[in-house]
């Protein structure tokens, strides 16, 4: 109940949070079998097509990549800072294949929903900074955690001049990012892991992605929306095993 009340004082001292707040009531209300929709066919699914992220690099990039070999220092001061965070939010994913798919593509525009410490956004920036690029972030705050201070800690300050952070809700973040970079040549999503929310958020997303460029879409074993979008598109997709959880990429031909 503590955790329920904080989370909505969280929205009503945000006004720019309302429309999220208004959807989660409804969701809460009327729909809250959306996030595990087809969860046990999406593990399966994954289950059998995953290998492993080091064998999708060197399928993906024919080549190989590691930010502990390249950049043992920022990592370093970045597990500081994720130590010294008062607040606890979710740990660092699959860096080297971030890392190693925006080297690939030679990204200059990288979109990313869901920031927490900022691992993601760190692996995409340290392409980025080679080539003076922008990622472009949607993330919102841990309402019930009041994080917003330490969204990102752990990107050091050298690489944020190459970083927007938008601090709204995908719905609200997206359109206005949109108005400022049209194409990305490689998109990370972490953020609604609910069926409805990414259906919505992978058809907006994948229009916005250059040719040849990549989409990247975490936990996607938590329901069957990846696998019903890749089906419906016809795409084809490789599927990551990582930390006992499952990612999906995907290349726009």
């Amino acid at each position: 109940m503590l955790t329920i009340l904080r989370t909505f004082f969280g929205y009503l001292v945000r006004p720019q949070l309302y429309p999220e707040l208004l959807r989660k009531i409804y969701k809460n209300i009327f729909d809250r079998g959306s996030a595990f929709k087809g969860k046990k066919e999406a593990e399966n699914w994954c289950a059998k097509m995953a290998i492993s992220q080091k064998e999708a690099i060197l399928k993906i990039t024919n080549s190989h990549f590691s930010l502990s070999t390249e950049f043992p220092k920022v990592l370093e001061e970045a597990k500081k800072m994720e130590l010294n965070c008062p607040v606890k939010m979710g740990g660092a994913g699959a860096m080297d294949l971030i890392y190693g798919i925006c080297e690939y593509t030679q990204a200059k525009n990288v979109l990313e929903t869901g920031v927490a410490y900022g691992w993601s956004s760190l692996a995409a920036l340290l392409s980025l900074q080679k080539r003076e690029g922008i990622l472009y972030s949607s993330d919102m705050p841990y309402l019930d955690r009041n994080n917003d201070k330490f969204v990102g800690c752990v990107v050091p300050d050298s690489l944020r001049k190459y970083w927007k952070l938008f601090r709204f809700a995908d719905k609200e973040s997206l359109p206005k990012i949109f108005t400022q970079q049209s194409h990305f040549d490689v998109a990370h999503y972490d953020s609604d892991k609910s069926y409805k929310g990414r259906i919505w958020a992978y058809k907006i997303i994948w229009d916005k992605i250059s040719p040849k460029g990549f989409f990247i879409s975490d936990d996607i074993g938590d329901n069957s929306a990846f696998i019903d979008w890749v089906q419906e598109n016809k795409l084809n997709a490789v599927i990551v095993e990582f930390e006992r959880k499952y990612i999906g990429i995907v290349q726009k031909i």
